[in-house]
């Protein structure tokens, strides 16, 4: 299994990023996926999760209304699109399924 995750990078207050995380080694189509965060200090956080087809997504508190998950099964990719960053979004994101992970991709959101 390989979750490889791309996308971050750094971005002003209000900005926008879209992550990708492009899986293989498993019927991607099959399972729901997640993103999580790790911030400098913090545990890791659940970030948001999507259904196998797509159909329902879950989020956390923090990113509600500003962050969308989505997945094409077609090209085996789960994205994140952040809108309205702000600083306490700054983490390590990263993918996850089952008890896999990606490498991780940094955000950085600063003026």
């Amino acid at each position: 299994v390989q979750l490889v995750e791309s996308g971050g990078g750094l971005v002003q207050p209000g900005g926008s990023l879209r992550l990708s995380c492009t899986a293989s080694g498993f019927t991607f189509s099959s399972y729901a996926m997640s993103w999580y965060r790790q911030a400098p200090g913090k545990g890791r956080e659940l970030v948001a999760t999507i259904t196998s087809a797509g159909g329902s997504t879950n989020y956390a508190d923090s990113v509600k209304g500003r962050f969308t998950i989505s997945r094409d099964n077609a090209k085996n990719t789960v994205y994140l699109q952040m809108n309205s960053l702000k600083p306490e979004d700054t983490a390590v994101y990263y993918c996850n399924w089952s008890h896999y992970w990606g490498q991780g991709t940094q955000v950085t959101v600063s003026s």
